[in-house]
């Protein structure tokens, strides 16, 4: 037990501390970074837990795919910072809004808790015992059967959203050739392939 609480307050500590790096380091590149190593403590904490699916999670799509990601943006991008902090006054008031309307969020699903004691029952209810199946095959029991219909209703907004930045970011430019599949597929033989007939011992 004490091995597992030293470990806890030592990635819980690495994590807060990641998190006000991100927030407070002036080059984008380092608040990545920070970023990436804030994940990494975050999925040691779910190790903790027991909740090692959410922890492999965690590194695979947000360390080896979102954050990474991110770090090329920024790279290739080339932000100016000095230009971006020059607004910071101006969207402060909409800012400190959002924070009070997520602190009240917070809040309320905090107090549910007290106000409610029987919603803890309610949400156990679906979860199979621990001592009976894995926190992986728990968690697939309960995504794909109580909950599919959420389940597939997200994957459809997903879907739905990367379309949406397709067409967004799509441009159309003179002069550059683009790939028709259509086109090709409409293509017949004799448009495609030109047979010509060398005479022998002569070139084209």
């Amino acid at each position: 037990m004490v091995i597992q609480a030293l470990a806890f307050y030592l990635f819980a500590g690495i994590t807060v501390a990641s998190a006000v790096m991100v927030v407070s380091s002036r080059n984008p590149v380092h608040s990545v970074l920070f970023l990436i190593l804030a994940f990494f403590n975050s999925a040691g904490l779910f190790v903790l837990l027991g909740a090692e699916f959410l922890a492999m999670i965690l590194v695979i799509v947000y360390v080896g795919a979102v954050a990474v990601l991110f770090l090329f943006v920024v790279m290739m991008l080339d932000v100016n910072v000095a230009q971006l902090r020059q607004g910071f006054l101006q969207y402060l008031p909409i800012g400190m809004l959002v924070g009070i309307v997520l602190l009240m969020e917070l809040a309320l699903i905090g107090g549910a808790w007290v106000l409610t004691p029987e919603i803890e029952a309610a949400l156990g209810q679906p979860i199979p015992p621990v001592t009976e199946v894995t926190n992986t095959e728990a968690l697939g029991q309960v995504i794909y059967t109580h909950y599919v219909y959420l389940f597939q209703a997200a994957g459809l907004i997903l879907l739905v959203a990367m379309i949406g930045a397709i067409v967004l970011t799509l441009r159309t430019r003179e002069g550059v050739k683009r790939q028709s599949i259509s086109k090709q597929n409409a293509k017949q033989r004799s448009e495609a392939v030109t047979v010509v007939k060398v005479p022998t011992g002569e070139g084209m």
